[in-house]
């Protein structure tokens, strides 16, 4: 099975081509003779709230060889007439089995997908995004629920998916793992886009959290500049392993920070009058570096049995500290006009570098 923790799409109104370049993927890969062997063992009814009731595997109609499970996450998240999403669209179509919906963001019942597979037993919850201060307030006041099989309790693996902020932005916009309950195994945690795909165990809790991340760069920070992973987890019993395979396809992406004043190919410049022109040329130098590198790396890892046609364009971000020294100045061109010097080179023609002065701090007056 596939299993995705929300955000299958980037809106909750996407594009009719990317609403078909997804139904032919799934249909591709997912369709197909082959028996699915996992033993649906839930009501349907109870797990799933669309017009077919029935997990896609079961459906007399449709060959499935591969399901695929989802919640949604603050992208594709349910609104308008209907509260329809996305995925409502790819169920109803037996594409995948959207499952872990939270109509009611004040009271959250999460009821487990129960599977079997020869012994090995599973529980797969989910729990679609709540705008986390709500969420946050409702788990506190008692307003989550989950539910448990009620026949061999210590058989079943407990896995769940969910789509929230996994670090704390304030005080009550995120959702702290203790929150959650301690049968669980492995929580498959979407939302947060750096890839931290090695399981890791909470020890007050004792389950583990393994994060995928986003497939591919979605904005330039360092955590998007992170190798993006898929997993292969394999349960057995009460026991999994994790094979992690890297995602070849993504588009090459380095982020560097420099700070002027302590680099030795910038720092003398901080001296010399106007010297605009040779900053420009030294950060231009840089820069091309940044983009052979990025393209050597994303070669690196591609198959040399099947080598690509071409190297797609990079994402490049440079931030570059430039506060001189006492007595000394760096003359920065505008970054959107340097950045343009890139436009044949780098897939962000427009914002390749970013320039910034150290923060000080502000003195209050003794007599304030």
């Amino acid at each position: 099975m596939v299993l995705l923790a929300g955000d299958l799409f980037h809106d909750n109104k996407p594009s009719r081509k990317s609403i078909y370049q997804v139904m032919r993927s799934l249909r591709q890969n997912c369709l197909g003779e082959k028996p699915c062997e996992l033993e649906f063992l839930s009501d349907a009814n109870e797990v799933f709230d669309g017009a077919f009731n029935i997990v896609n595997y079961e459906d007399p109609d449709i060959n499935v060889a591969i399901p695929v499970f989802s919640i949604h996450g603050n992208h594709d998240d349910p609104t308008g007439d209907g509260h329809l999403c996305s995925l409502d669209l790819l169920q109803v179509s037996g594409l995948l089995n959207y499952f872990g919906r939270t109509p009611e963001s004040d009271r959250i019942e999460i009821k487990p997908i129960l599977l079997q597979k020869g012994n090995t037993k599973l529980a797969l919850y989910g729990m679609s995004n709540v705008r986390d201060e709500r969420l946050y307030h409702t788990w506190r006041d008692g307003g989550v629920k989950f539910f448990s099989p009620s026949l061999q309790m210590k058989e079943w693996f407990n896995l769940m998916a969910l789509h929230q902020n996994h670090h704390a932005h304030t005080e009550s916009s995120y959702l702290p793992e203790n929150f959650l309950p301690q049968m669980l195994d492995l929580i498959i945690w979407g939302h947060e886009h750096e890839c931290l795909i090695d399981p890791r165990e909470n020890p007050e809790m004792g389950f583990k959290v393994m994060q995928p991340g986003s497939s591919i760069a979605t904005s330039l920070v360092p955590g998007e500049a992170v190798s993006k992973h898929v997993a292969i987890v394999s349960v057995t019993g009460r026991d999994f392993t994790v094979e992690k395979l890297r995602i070849k396809s993504v588009r090459p992406f380095i982020h560097r920070e420099l700070v002027l004043a302590e680099d030795d190919r910038f720092r003398k410049l901080a001296k010399v009058k106007d010297n605009k022109s040779l900053l420009t040329d030294k950060l231009y130098k840089v820069v091309n570096e940044l983009i052979e590198e990025a393209k050597e790396e994303w070669l690196s890892i591609q198959d040399p049995d099947d080598p690509p046609e071409e190297t797609p364009l990079p994402l490049v971000r440079l931030r570059v500290e430039y506060s001189a020294p006492d007595g000394g100045k760096f003359e920065c061109e505008n970054p959107q006009r340097f950045s343009n010097r890139f436009s044949e080179t780098v897939a962000n023609r427009k914002d390749v570098v970013q320039f910034y002065r150290k923060k000080t701090a502000s003195r209050k007056s003794e007599f304030s």
